[in-house]
């Protein structure tokens, strides 16, 4: 069976698909070999063996030389093997060409079927093997469609899909056909037959990578982000720490005027990010978490991590935030239970606000 066209387009999805001819002809002759007995009916042991340098394919019938036959579609006794006009012994392999001028069209399209199982088998197969060490990265993406809420994009050059599940969508965000977004690669899903990237806009690991990519100090070690605490599309609280004295932790993070953490809030769609001075004294840690409320003091209270922190009257409600939300990530971010009194309440014994997570 000649077929100079079928071969060439076996090159042309080599290059296109970016997998090897020798993964290719695996599939193929696998796939050949079921085409042709689903074809004839043929239940003997069927190989294909194909030949890119002849540009043909070549059908065999395969049998097994045995001592004792017990299928003799795919066995042959070692008898009637010599009897063939060759001396064989039992583990021996007879293969016999077939011709294969009835091996046409019906054949190949069926062929075409398995070939492409096959070949989704192989791309998934490649792109677990190329993502696998990117989990955790932050990639730039493409919008392509968005079905039943799912929002599907294109990562990289090779036009692998990543998918935005709705719980990795920021509330309030509008994503549009072609959009280009910065996504945290959060796992490479591998069942069934697709391997698929999730990513996520909402993960506290994209703030992380935005600020490594942005503030060069992050990324050379310099300073050290110590925990991120994200309510997404709203707020995070950041907190960054640096070993050198002499190095301005917070200065680097925000950057001349501002520019560095705003650069970052815009990529957020203007999420509001609180950079934290990381202390290793926990009460000291408390008081600045709570920014930008002004903290009067904090008290360790009984208990594991339970700590009182005491405010100006007028900067009760800035403490504790909008429905709680900025005590609420102090909490996240320190690890601490935080019981948040006004100085009056404080002084008069009487009241009291708790935020716990």
């Amino acid at each position: 069976m000649q077929n100079q066209d079928f071969f060439l387009a076996l090159d042309a999805l080599e290059r296109e698909k970016g997998i090897s001819r020798e993964e290719f002809i695996s599939a193929l002759e696998d796939a050949l070999a079921i085409a042709y007995k689903k074809h004839t009916g043929d239940v003997s042991g069927i190989a294909v063996r194909l030949s890119p340098e002849k540009k043909g394919i070549k059908i065999y019938s395969v049998k097994n030389v045995v001592d004792e036959v017990v299928d003799p579609d795919k066995e042959i006794s070692v008898e009637d093997a010599c009897a063939l006009g060759k001396k064989y012994k039992a583990g021996d392999v007879i293969a016999t060409e077939i011709a294969t001028r009835d091996f046409g069209r019906i054949a190949a399209q069926t062929a075409k079927q398995v070939v492409m199982q096959k070949l989704r088998e192989i791309e998934r197969e490649n792109t677990v093997n190329e993502f696998e060490d990117k989990e955790g990265e932050l990639m730039t993406c493409t919008v392509r469609r968005i079905e039943d809420g799912n929002v599907y994009v294109e990562i990289g050059g090779n036009q692998i899909e990543g998918v935005l599940l709705p719980k990795d969508q920021v509330p309030g965000e509008k994503y549009e056909l072609n959009q280009k977004l910065n996504v945290y690669v959060k796992r490479v899903k591998n069942s069934g037959k697709v391997a698929q990237i999730v990513v996520s806009r909402t993960a506290n690991g994209l703030v992380k990578r935005l600020f490594e990519n942005e503030v060069p100090e992050i990324r050379q070690g310099v300073v050290v982000i110590k925990g991120i605490a994200r309510e997404p599309g709203q707020r995070t609280k950041i907190a960054i720490y640096s070993e050198d004295p002499a190095v301005d932790a917070l200065g680097a993070c925000v950057g001349n005027k501002g520019a560095r953490v705003n650069a970052i809030v815009a990529e957020l769609g203007g999420e509001k990010i609180d950079i934290i001075p990381w202390s290793e004294d926990p009460l000291e840690f408390i008081a600045k978490a709570l920014s930008p409320a002004r903290v009067i003091k904090v008290i360790q209270l009984d208990g594991e991590n339970n700590a009182r922190v005491i405010v100006p009257d007028d900067k009760l409600s800035l403490a504790i935030g909008r429905s709680g939300q900025n005590a609420r990530l102090a909490v996240r971010l320190t690890g601490w239970k935080i019981d948040v009194k006004s100085e009056s309440v404080a002084l008069a014994e009487d009241g009291e606000h708790v935020i716990e997570e």
